[in-house]
């Protein structure tokens, strides 16, 4: 029998059963079959990512990776260890040619994706708790940034879409994949460290960026947190 996984805001229904995973939707905005062609992707480009099953429109199937969730609570010996391999790992995803990239998540293409967007604003940030959508859009429009520096981002790189060997400490592989594609480094930035503060603390996220080889951008963090609102 195929349990129900709730757990995520994908918007797909997915389930699981003997180490495999479907993802299944109608919604062409979800779109599993997109998912896993980046997860293929990523693994033709030597990044650790779920294995695809089976792919075709509206399901995805893939093997579960082994390992260990990020989000889990390691052993406070095991952190920074931990911490390292993530930057690393960020590191190696973002060092693939934006060049040789097929998919596309700049602001030309987020953003009208945002505005088109259900909200669900009862799960906003604390900041913006409360935030009607008007006043969230209007932010989104005002603090946009300039340039955007682009990479081969994740596009989800929070610390449950991610998992590692428990012996090793090294990363086995991530998950949720949807949104990969060229877009600013601090698309995944902002998000890793918000997950990384909230599990671990601040000084985790500071050792993050230090070791991801980064000065911190408070403008840059905040604008693609508050993009991450509308997903």
């Amino acid at each position: 029998m195929w349990e129900t996984v709730s757990a995520g805001r994908s918007g797909a229904r997915v389930t699981r059963r003997n180490g495999v995973y479907r993802k299944e939707s109608d919604d062409p905005a979800t779109d599993p079959a997109g998912e896993g062609n980046r997860l293929l992707w990523l693994r033709r480009h030597g990044i650790p990512a779920a294995e695809v099953l089976d792919c075709r429109p509206g399901l995805l199937v893939t093997a579960a990776v082994p390992g260990r969730s990020a989000a889990a609570p390691w052993p406070a010996e095991a952190r920074e260890r931990i911490i390292d391999a993530l930057a690393e790992l960020t590191v190696a995803l973002h060092a693939l040619p934006v060049a040789g990239c097929p998919y596309d998540r700049r602001l030309a293409v987020t953003i009208p994706e945002a505005l088109a967007a259900d909200i669900d604003l009862g799960n906003l940030d604390a900041e913006r708790r409360g935030w009607s959508r008007d006043r969230l859009i209007a932010r989104l429009l005002s603090t946009r940034p300039q340039h955007e520096d682009l990479v081969v981002c994740h596009g989800d790189l929070s610390l449950p879409n991610i998992l590692l060997d428990p012996v090793t400490d090294r990363v086995s592989g991530v998950i949720d994949a949807g949104r990969l594609g060229a877009a600013d480094r601090w698309a995944d930035l902002a998000i890793i460290t918000r997950s990384m503060t909230s599990r671990f603390g601040s000084a985790a996220a500071d050792r993050y960026l230090d070791r991801y080889g980064v000065d911190p951008n408070p403008q840059k963090t905040d604008f693609y947190r508050l993009l991450d609102e509308f997903f």
